[in-house]
């Protein structure tokens, strides 16, 4: 029996992901302003949970910065992998965790195990397998690395931003998104390794 959670992070999923999707192929006006609102609501989110003023200034800061990189990565394929990556990596360590539980990978968040840890990993990789088929490209070392990096980057995100909401004494950074709370909650990873992916392109290793 699934529960009412999962249901509504589900039915989340199912309609925010596609939309995102879409959004990314088209490259519109849409996305511009879908990543605009994104931005506020995050900076929003952000100013709210936590308290101290340095905290405020100094992630408003990387916010803007991480916001930027996602608008400078302007190949829609290349968008899409990071998206999916951390959405796969979310999904993955959401499943196996609940699966197989064992072990807290952290006691910042105790939801986070080491079995989600490894789900999150295979999930990725096994995207990455298709995502390579869909663009026509050889799985190589190369994108293993990177595809690893970026999950790892996701989790560490998703941890720095529940270490925030447990010193804020929080559940969620909001309730914008039914089943997830605020859009921090479902973004956290991805405002992480988008900067990091943005600095490994840049080398031009991904063309």
């Amino acid at each position: 029996m699934i529960n009412k959670e999962l249901q509504k992070r589900i039915l989340s999923s199912i309609i925010l992901l596609p939309l995102a999707l879409y959004f990314i192929m088209t490259g519109s006006f849409y996305l511009i302003f879908f990543t605009i609102i994104c931005f506020f609501v995050s900076i929003y989110e952000w100013n709210k949970m936590v308290k101290k003023i340095e905290f405020k200034f100094l992630g408003t800061l990387f916010l803007i910065f991480s916001f930027y990189t996602f608008y400078e990565i302007s190949i829609a394929h290349l968008w899409i992998f990071v998206l999916l990556v951390c959405v796969s990596t979310d999904i993955g360590g959401y499943v196996f965790g609940k699966l197989f539980k064992g072990p807290r990978l952290t006691k910042i968040s105790p939801n986070k195990t080491y079995s989600g840890m490894i789900g999150g990993y295979l999930l990725c990789l096994i995207f990455l397998s298709f995502f390579m088929n869909f663009i026509n490209h050889t799985v190589d070392i190369k994108w293993f690395i990177v595809t690893i990096i970026i999950s790892t980057v996701s989790q560490i995100g998703d941890i720095i931003i529940s270490y925030f909401k447990r010193l804020s004494k929080v559940k969620d950074t909001g309730k914008i998104i039914p089943g997830h709370g605020g859009l921090l909650d479902r973004i956290d990873g991805m405002i992480f390794a988008f900067p990091i992916f943005y600095l490994i392109n840049l080398t031009g290793q991904l063309s």
